[in-house]
């Protein structure tokens, strides 16, 4: 368990381990969403490189025929390598997106269930009215607001 989430006081252990679940599951959030972005920029660095390449290498020479700049685009290998590279980086992107929006949409769910339930996590008349310590300690912490169930 990490330290801040240890040292909070008026919050039993199970609410503890909640607060602690969070915490994992916005720090997988977060590790996910960085990987979505430079799958997004590695794409478009791709795509770049493909579009000049076959500009100066293929489109400036052959652009008398469709047909002869298809077939010349066939035949090289650079060409078809970027080609192939950037359809896997797109791939790449799309799979991380997906990934991103689960692990996005399971920490959405743990903390708006903890703001529904924070009635019952903190029952006793001290632990509600102290609670306000908890929500500030994940915001500042953790960048988890726990105050509103909307992002």
């Amino acid at each position: 368990m990490d330290a801040p989430i240890q040292l909070l006081e008026n919050t039993d252990p199970a609410t503890k381990q909640m607060l602690e679940n969070l915490r994992k599951r916005k720090e997988k959030f977060d590790i996910a969403e960085k990987r979505h972005f430079f799958a997004i920029y590695g794409t478009l660095g791709m795509a770049f490189l493909f579009f000049c390449y076959f500009y100066f290498n293929i489109a400036q020479h052959y652009s008398y025929s469709f047909f002869a700049m298809f077939s010349a685009s066939l035949n090289n290998t650079v060409n078809m390598f970027l080609l192939a590279m950037t359809l896997i980086s797109y791939g790449t992107m799309n799979v991380l997106r997906q990934q991103k929006d689960k692990k996005e949409k399971e920490y959405q769910e743990l903390r708006c269930e903890i703001v529904d339930r924070s009635k019952d996590l903190w029952k006793r008349e001290e632990e509600w009215k102290n609670r306000h310590l908890i929500f500030e300690v994940m915001k500042k912490h953790y960048d988890i607001n726990l105050y509103h169930e909307k992002k």
